[in-house]
């Protein structure tokens, strides 16, 4: 019976220290140190409403906004992950077609891999200047804007450099640079 008593105490307090205080340390720890990403890097209105986060992509189609990466679970942060689709799946060739269709290319013109690819989770924020700068021509012609404003906030919402070890590039948080864009408009008017 001793041992039966002394299994239950290790194993309540392994619970409490695991499920309780450990959590509570860390959860501690974590407003300190990054009170902005503890709460999800949520992005809100001139009222307070939440319209986005800065980790997680949304959907944008309009010819006025930039595009974000294509993502294979619809922009859907409950259920993330790539599309598992092989190199030589023709359903990735069309998709990607379908893609650089939609960007209506000049002649010549390279288009980013990330503007035709989706991201490993599906919901990656972020596309490369090559590709915003891509982008930029559309944007401009259908807001109504002068092209160096808009390459200027696309030069003012750079996020640095991804992967920098391995020599990435700059890159750029599609809802902030949309954000801008829409407060150039407002400031416009």
């Amino acid at each position: 019976m001793n041992n039966f008593f002394s299994s239950l105490r290790l194993t309540v307090s392994s619970l409490v220290i695991c499920s309780v205080i450990y959590p509570a340390v860390i959860l501690g720890f974590a407003m300190v140190a990054a009170p902005e990403s503890r709460q999800g890097s949520l992005i809100r209105n001139e009222t307070g409403e939440v319209i986005g986060s800065r980790l997680i992509a949304q959907s944008f189609t309009r010819p006025g906004y930039f595009w974000p990466r294509p993502s294979a679970v619809d922009y859907d942060a409950s259920a993330t992950g790539g599309s598992n689709l092989s190199p030589t799946n023709p359903a990735l060739t069309q998709r990607a077609a379908g893609g650089i269709a939609k960007l209506n290319l000049k002649s010549g013109q390279k288009v980013p891999a990330d503007l035709v690819a989706a991201s490993g989770s599906g919901l990656d924020p972020h596309i490369s200047l090559a590709s915003a700068k891509l982008q930029a021509d559309r944007v401009a012609a259908s807001r109504g804007l002068p092209l160096s404003v808009v390459e200027s906030l696309i030069q003012d919402n750079l996020n640095g450099r991804a992967l920098v070890v391995l020599g990435g590039e700059p890159i750029v948080n599609v809802l902030t640079l949309n954000i801008a864009l829409d407060q150039a408009i407002a400031d416009k008017e």
